[in-house]
């Protein structure tokens, strides 16, 4: 099989037709022709398009993830943006194990109200705090 048509690769890769298209928009895959109105791909797009989905599901941005493709269209993979990924990932997963085990503890608080537990008015010390917008007095108006 030389080539394969949008609704094959759709079908194999797991992806619609319409990010295809916007993969194919934005430079990350490319396809070799049409067949009437059909696109034509080559078989080894489903490799990349692969790659495309791991790197999308570590974090990686779609800009990120064309500068992992070299100008010949080979993966040209750099060791050190892989490391700042999960550098990335394991400072995300520091912050949600302690919102999970924050969550858990304000579930199961025995004190009669969360403004009462220790714990939990320490977890909201902790949280940085957005600065709010004032509201505006009647005399502002």
């Amino acid at each position: 099989m030389d080539v394969l048509d949008i609704a094959e690769v759709a079908r194999r890769s797991g992806l619609p037709a319409s990010t295809l298209r916007y993969y194919e928009e934005k430079g990350l895959i490319a396809s070799t022709g049409r067949r009437g109105l059909r696109r034509l791909f080559d078989p080894l797009v489903l490799q990349r398009l692969s790659l495309i989905t791991v790197a999308s599901s570590a974090g990686f941005s779609l800009d990120e993830i064309a500068r992992m493709f070299g100008a010949d269209g080979q993966p040209h993979l750099e060791r050190e943006m892989f490391t700042a990924k999960a550098d990335e990932l394991d400072r995300r997963i520091g912050e949600l194990t302690a919102m999970r085990d924050g969550l858990r503890h304000a579930a199961a608080c025995p004190a009669p109200s969360h403004m009462e537990c220790p714990k939990f008015l320490g977890i909201l010390a902790q949280a940085p705090s957005a600065e709010l917008p004032r509201r505006r007095s009647i005399q502002d108006r």
